[in-house]
């Protein structure tokens, strides 16, 4: 007998799902953490580093609450006294243009409690799509930033500022609104409408309720709970993208705060990861392109130890999930060169706005799993949703056949703006349950094999990029109605791959003025998004099959080869060395080549130091690959450096510039550095011990070059205990100190003196008693022979600590400053001279170069032997040095 064939449905796991309106949720909350954080916001900054030197302002649940009531009794105003209607489709929607900010989340539930829906619109939008979605949508209001142009909405539009918002609602009730008082007696379910890329070429809007959005969170909440030492989560991702809908809400209404991060911050990988460390963020969700990013950067600057070493960046961030874009087998691989199995795990969700951003997720857990598959599926479902793979004839496909994907259950939107595209969202003549009666339609392929569902590509025209869905036939709409386009083909090279490009190759008309493809890009800028603006190609002819159709692997072809530079001595870039001084034209050499060698042929222009990275063809991925190469050349440049740079010219300042620090001498030319610091020396107090703790333990622990041979056998807490122990000796010596930022009364800095020949007993009972010896081991010896005898002539500099949020500029500043004020000590104590002991070799460079201290010790720390006959440090490289150091206190 044969077996039956088994079918491609896959049926998510069940949950009781009882529908509540969001702001409900998080008004029920409010009576046990009223007074906890709810939102943190750094101002949108230009430097990097900037957000490190704010005190970011802060709003509680309660205020939070009390804020949006206002403001939703104003547009409860608003509307009715302007009789303002609902549309077509009987919804109260209101737009919001604005940046990332705590005045932004707030308005959105406020437009919840007003009793209407949000609908994102992002402020770089071309003129063109917003008023496109203004005319279908009809929102009733729009909320923008105070610095919006206002006619861009339309002469019809009702637009109402942040500001004028916020003046308004001042005086009005801060109480909870109640249904009566709401639009539509609060009857309405719809909580959100997003545009996405239409396959038509024009853009629609997905219609998004309460309870659909419910379903996807109570789904997450269940499967990833929040740990109870997380309390925040992050709010990086665009609002127009669907992936921020349960990024926000989901941490909001379960009681945890939200760090909302600039956008100059989403696109700098450095400042990214130092707001992820600074905060302890746990959990993060990126399309797999910001991932690449990410694990270069890390690999580039943040890879101390193995992949055990709880020290290494973004230790912290656990949970990891990715979205929006097809994940890469090599990439998820990666992701485990990196973190650590069992404790980092790596998710692939996949779904669409149209299922409230994810449908099916899948766990990769360690490298082995990964090596036994060809590549990552999408998953299963989540809770209350069925995935069907259906053939041409709707019938579900055998198991290990490709069907396309078809999706019922709660998670589905309530079909689209002015009821387009109905035939998407449709009966389900395969339920036998009410909550599966509707069937969305999402025009991707999959297969199923050993009960995981995996991504087969795209039915239609459409792709992802950096997690937007584009169709290309609105791109290429877009560039055919140019008026100097003749034809316009559009395409995308390598989609989902490292070097994925969207691409529009145009034949221009005859009669047309020529353009460069510079100048047809600048001109898509007013129509597309950025994030859809493609890479023109300008052809001479079109070239077709032979049956009269486009041959558009030809086209692909021409692009692969002309961007394939290895072995084609005929490609030749063009570099313009002209305003380059001569001094510093092998940098230059340097830098022009390896940008050229990175972009290919797609840079579009010559070479030259007013030449944009980006213009010529750069992005994100490709400029920290630069970074890293220039980096392997031995140019000292950082990230941040590089992508904030206008043109080549500032990069080769920063290449060029002499950072070696014994060039600047003087205290105030340190500090001078870093004008926001006010830095003030305070004698220690009793007070200082909660926080010079706990900068000597994050200094120590996390940056000690020693320690780190002992983990895991040494822990935080082993500093502390210490500390405490000797804490009154400290304080009653009146040799160590703490520095002070005047500006925002913030410690940042510690340094902690005795008197060589007067230090207290203890008892160190951890591990760490292996790292004292060895400092009694170099430095005994030389203080009891060579230095001077008796009490008060050597001023021992026992530990120097900074705060863990300064950047490297602040940093050095710090220490800078650290070192005059020891100075100071020293010769008001009338010591003959100050001994120290350096294991990190910044501080060895600043003892040798900067302050002039004399080496007595230079030993290599791997030959200590310890008294039990092991070695501690065996496993340091040799270049890893101890250095004794001793300055002389002249009067």
């Amino acid at each position: 007998m044969g077996t039956i064939a088994k079918l491609s449905i896959v049926k998510g796991r069940q949950q009781e799902l009882v529908p509540r309106q969001l702001h409900r949720i998080f008004e029920e909350g409010l009576s046990h953490r009223a007074q906890k954080t709810a939102l943190i916001h750094y101002n949108e900054a230009s430097n990097a580093g900037d957000f490190q030197q704010q005190l970011p302002r802060q709003t509680s649940y309660q205020e939070m609450n009390r804020r949006a009531n206002q403001c939703a009794r104003i547009l409860v105003r608003e509307t009715t006294q302007r009789f303002l209607q609902a549309n077509a489709d009987g919804d109260f929607i209101i737009a919001v243009c604005m940046q990332p900010s705590d005045d932004l989340v707030t308005t959105l539930l406020a437009i919840w409690k007003a009793g209407a829906a949000y609908l994102p619109i992002d402020p770089s939008f071309p003129t063109n799509r917003i008023q496109h979605i203004m005319r279908e949508s009809k929102p009733i209001l729009v909320i923008a930033d105070d610095n919006v142009d206002k006619s861009r909405f339309g002469p019809a539009a009702t637009v109402m500022t942040i500001s004028e918002l916020s003046m308004s609602s001042m005086q009005v009730e801060r109480d909870n609104l109640r249904a009566t008082e709401m639009l539509a007696s609060g009857a309405s379910n719809l909580a959100i409408v997003l545009y996405t890329s239409g396959s038509t070429g024009v853009p629609k809007g997905v219609r998004l309720p309460h309870e659909v959005i419910l379903n996807r969170l109570q789904w997450q909440w269940t499967t990833f709970p929040y740990a109870l030492n997380e309390t925040v989560g992050i709010f990086k991702t665009a609002l127009t993208f669907v992936d921020s809908v349960a990024e926000l809400w989901g941490p909001l209404l379960c009681g945890l705060a939200i760090l909302v991060v600039p956008k100059v911050v989403t696109k700098d990988p450095e400042r990214l990861v130092q707001m992820l460390e600074k905060y302890k963020i746990r959990r993060l969700v990126l399309v797999p392109t910001l991932l690449r990013s990410l694990l270069m950067y890390l690999n580039l600057d943040g890879n101390r130890g193995n992949a055990e070493n709880e020290n290494k960046l973004l230790y912290n961030l656990q949970i990891w999930v990715c979205s929006g874009e097809p994940l890469p087998l090599a990439l998820a691989s990666n992701f485990y060169d990196y973190f650590q199995e069992g404790i980092h795990a790596l998710y692939n969700f996949y779904g669409s706005t149209e299922v409230m951003g994810d449908v099916t997720y899948f766990c990769c857990e360690n490298k082995k799993q990964l090596q036994e598959l060809d590549r990552v599926p999408i998953g299963i479902p989540v809770n209350n949703t069925v995935v069907y793979l259906l053939d041409t004839d709707y019938r579900p496909v055998k198991n290990g056949e490709i069907g396309e994907i078809f999706v019922s259950g709660l998670n589905l939107a309530d079909g689209y703006v002015n009821g387009r595209d109905k035939e998407k969202f449709v009966e389900n003549p395969l339920a036998v349950e009410l909550k599966y009666s509707r069937i969305y339609r999402t025009g991707d392929y999959g297969s199923l094999s050993d009960g995981f569902i995996f991504y087969e590509g795209r039915t239609d025209s459409q792709i992802k990029i950096r997690g937007h869905r584009v169709d290309l036939s609105e791109v290429e709409k877009n560039v055919a109605e140019l008026p100097p386009v003749e034809k316009a083909i559009v395409l995308c090279y390598n989609a989902g791959q490292i070097d994925q490009a969207l691409l529009a190759f145009v034949k221009l008309r005859d009669d047309s003025p020529l353009y460069t493809e510079l100048q047809l890009e600048s001109k898509l800028s007013d129509k597309l998004a950025e994030y859809m603006i493609p890479q023109v190609v300008l052809i001479d002819q079109v070239p077709l099959l032979v049956n009269g159709k486009i041959d558009r692997q030809a086209l692909l072809k021409q692009y692969e080869t002309a961007n394939n530079n290895e072995g084609d001595s005929s490609i030749v870039l063009d570099f313009d060395y002209s305003q380059v001084p001569d001094e510093l034209r092998p940098v230059a050499q340097d830098l022009f080549e390896t940008v050229g060698s990175v972009i290919g042929r797609s840079t579009r222009a010559t070479l030259a130091p007013h030449s944009n990275f980006y213009e010529l063809g750069g992005n994100s991925l490709n400029s920290i690959f630069t970074v890293t190469v220039l980096r392997e050349k031995g140019y000292s440049i950082s990230i941040s450096e590089f992508i904030a740079a206008k043109n080549l010219g500032e990069i080769l300042n920063s290449m060029t510039k002499d950072r070696e620090i014994n060039m600047v001498e003087d205290t105030e030319g340190w500090i001078s550095a870093c004008p926001h610091l006010d830095l003030e020396a305070i004698p220690l107090q009793y007070s200082h011990k909660a926080d010079v703790i706990q900068i000597i333990v994050d200094s120590f622990y996390g940056k000690a070059d020693l320690e780190q041979w002992l983990k895991p056998d040494i822990l935080r807490t082993d500093y502390s205990d210490l500390l405490s122990d000797i804490w009154n000796d400290l304080v009653e010596k009146d040799l160590s100190f703490v520095v002070k930022d005047k500006n925002t009364n913030r410690i940042i800095g510690t340094a902690l003196n005795f008197d060589a020949r007067n230090e207290p007993e203890v008892e160190v009972k951890s591990k760490l008693i292996i790292v004292f010896e060895f400092l009694e081991f170099v430095e005994g010896p030389i203080r009891d022979t060579y230095l001077p005898k008796g009490l008060n002539k050597i001023l021992h500099s026992f530990m120097m600590g900074t705060h863990v949020d300064l950047n490297p500029q602040e940093n050095i500043a710090c220490m800078h400053f650290m070192e005059y004020e020891v100075l100071k000590v020293a010769k008001n104590k009338e010591f003959a001279g100050i001994l120290t002991t350096n294991t990190s070799p910044l501080t060895q460079q600043l003892g040798n170069d900067v302050y002039n201290y004399k080496t007595l010790l230079d030993y290599q720390v791997n030959e200590y032997v310890y008294t039990d006959g092991t070695q501690p440090f065996g496993k340091a490289p040799d270049s890893q040095r101890a250095i004794v150091h001793w300055k002389e206190v002249t009067p």
